[in-house]
């Protein structure tokens, strides 16, 4: 049985909201970028050896790592957060990620404690992964349970914009301590400060969850007595078929969102003979830039619906990202942004309509379950092996443009599923599901 609930959410609530959702993605994706940032450093620091490009793959092996428990963190928070709540849940996964990425900034070096250092680096790495499993799909439940049925894509918008202004920010800070600290000043402490920001940032995120209410879908289904007992049993028996078809898109929203915010600036060094200096800055006024058109493609996405979206973001990737790969590789400084720009543009279309599906897909009481396994499981199939898959190509085929078919190959997989899904634009997300057959949103969509 499903009976509507659908209150309405002062906007002084919403901005509340959105800034609580919000600022725990950025302190996951500050986090991220930092490491990736600083990994020479860092490298130095926790695998000394006389060979600096295997120190380098040892660091970003343990980076690596983290992926590979965030579909566990996925599971363990989603089961959780459809069973005691989003809010209470949310705090959880702000204070472990915050936890340990100021754990990182106070971290004993190699030279201090021996073989012991890389191995607690491995261990807070797992740490963060864990935690970032459970953080983005639940900050979307959190928020898109919170926002007026017609005005959910735009609302929504604004964690792709958390997102991308952390990479902006932690580009920003790292190369500002590089400027201004000596090489010896940054090997000896400088490379600490972005993490210990952390801290304070985390905080105040838990400070401002720990304020706003839970969310009134799951007050409602709460107050029905008609919580999941087994999120997870019955997300694997309802939604299956659902979660494949979203997580095929998906995986194009995490393929063109490494491609463009992790490989793109190695690309323009590589490929186009960039410095070091002239890529970051290409990849700094396209992060600006994407962070900036966030919420006009929410605007779009509640305006033509999520399938003439999902349709526009594949079909604009896959027209755009042969040139923007070629005009990458030129080495020209204007050609290079514009045509970064066009693969930022496809990436945010596919972030915006992610964040909004993730929530539309799958019914209140499994919703934070589902949807972290299907957004994990995408990015650390599509995501986390971008950079690897891409170098492959590159190598094997002996063309520098083959990441842009790859990436045209992943979108045509995105554009079935995603047409597969039905319309979820105008569905209410404040349903009480009664009974254990699950499927609700989808059955109202269609």
């Amino acid at each position: 049985m499903t009976r509507p609930y659908a209150p309405e959410v002062s906007p002084k609530t919403l901005r509340k909201v959105i800034v609580a959702a919000a600022i725990g993605n950025f302190v996951e994706w500050f986090d991220f970028a930092i490491y990736g940032f600083l990994a020479t450093t860092i490298a130095q620091q926790f695998f000394p050896s006389g060979n600096a490009s295997a120190a380098l793959l040892k660091t970003f092996a343990v980076f690596a790592v983290a992926f590979a428990f965030r579909p566990l963190g996925g599971i363990f928070f989603g089961m959780l957060g459809d069973r005691i709540g989003r809010k209470r849940t949310l705090a959880m996964t702000i204070l472990l990620m915050a936890g340990a990425t100021t754990l990182i900034g106070v971290l004993p070096t190699y030279a201090a404690i021996g073989v012991l250092a890389p191995i607690l680096l491995t261990l807070i790495r797992c740490a963060q992964g864990f935690s970032a499993g459970g953080e983005y799909a639940g900050a979307c439940a959190y928020l898109m349970e919170h926002a007026p049925h017609d005005k959910r894509a735009w609302y929504g918008s604004f964690l792709p914009v958390s997102t991308f202004s952390a990479f902006a920010a932690a580009a920003v800070v790292a190369y500002g301590l590089e400027a201004s600290l000596s090489a010896q000043t940054m090997a000896d402490w400088g490379w600490r400060v972005p993490f210990l920001i952390a801290a304070p940032l985390g905080l105040v995120g838990l400070y401002m969850r720990s304020k706003l209410d839970e969310t009134p879908a799951f007050k409602a289904v709460a107050q029905e007595h008609a919580v999941a007992h087994s999120p997870l049993k019955e997300t694997l028996r309802n939604h299956g078929a659902a979660i494949c078809c979203l997580g095929a898109f998906v995986s194009l929203t995490a393929l063109s969102f490494y491609m463009f915010t992790t490989y793109f600036a190695t690309y323009l060094q590589v490929v186009g003979g960039m410095s070091r200096a002239t890529a970051l800055l290409v990849s700094l006024i396209a992060l600006i830039f994407a962070a900036a058109i966030c919420p006009l493609a929410g605007l779009y996405s509640d305006r033509v619906g999520r399938r003439a979206t999902v349709f526009t973001a594949c079909a604009l990737l896959i027209v755009a990202v042969y040139p923007s790969f070629l005009m990458a590789s030129s080495g020209a400084f204007a050609a290079s942004v514009i045509g970064v720009m066009l693969l930022a543009t496809g990436a945010v279309l596919c972030g915006v309509v992610t964040a909004a599906l993730l929530s539309e897909t799958f019914p209140t009481r499994t919703r934070y379950t589902a949807s972290a396994i299907t957004y994990n499981m995408a990015y650390t199939l599509f995501g986390g092996t971008a950079p690897l898959v891409a170098t492959w190509l590159i190598t094997t085929t002996g063309s520098n443009l083959s990441p842009a078919f790859y990436l045209m190959a992943v979108a045509l997989l995105a554009l079935a599923g995603g047409m597969a899904l039905p319309e979820t634009s105008r569905i209410s997300l404040h349903e009480v599901s009664t009974d254990n057959e699950g499927g609700v949103l989808l059955e109202q969509a269609l």
